[in-house]
């Protein structure tokens, strides 16, 4: 006898056979070959599934609809380096989360508005400056341009904080402080008689 799964898989068979009315001769030699096969079956299944997963992935590659195309202007270094020699009329906003910028490094003078925060903070951005937007390879950056710039501000483009660097551009890396030791309040002294 075999296991439970042949067990159950000679019932369903037998149970089809049956149920069609096959001559005896016939129904036998289905569940011969059946139960001759059923080894087979996780191997055809796993077959069946990644071959489906590739006719999807690559359906999908086709035929996906894309993002739509950012109209911002990708800065390079050297523009980006012009705009930041005059500081008094440029804003930096980095979209990026905190611990992105702690990471992975970023420019020393920024706005932090993470990117879905940046539709309900739009009085923080000062209109009279020239908005340059940061994010780590300014995919983020270029999409909150598009942002802004629907929104009136002057936006002068995007640039990815790690892109920078790689092209040779010089970016500030943030020391993570060390965790406090166990017992060190905030105030230095901690306590009810403080």
């Amino acid at each position: 006898m075999g296991t439970d799964a042949e067990v159950a898989w000679d019932v369903q068979i037998h149970r089809q056979a049956m149920r069609l009315n096959f001559r005896n001769n016939h129904a036998i030699l289905i569940h011969q070959r059946a139960t001759m096969n059923y080894r087979k079956i996780p191997a055809l299944l796993l077959l069946m599934s990644l071959s489906t997963t590739v006719a999807f992935a690559q359906e999908s590659a086709a035929g996906a609809p894309k993002a739509p195309k950012s109209n911002a202007h990708l800065l390079t270094n050297a523009e980006f380096d012009v705009l930041v020699a005059h500081p008094e009329s440029l804003v930096l906003v980095d979209v990026r989360r905190p611990d992105e910028v702690t990471a992975i490094g970023g420019f020393p003078v920024y706005l932090s508005i993470q990117l879905k925060d940046l539709a309900s903070s739009l009085a923080w951005i000062p209109k009279d400056r020239t908005v340059v937007l940061v994010s780590n390879h300014a995919g983020r950056a270029a999409r909150a341009a598009d942002l802004l710039s629907g929104k009136g501000f002057k936006v002068a483009g995007a640039i990815g904080a790690q892109t920078y660097e790689k092209a040779g551009g010089t970016i500030v890396h943030i020391p993570v402080p060390p965790p406090r030791p166990a017992g060190a309040g905030a105030g230095g002294g901690g306590g009810a008689g403080n």
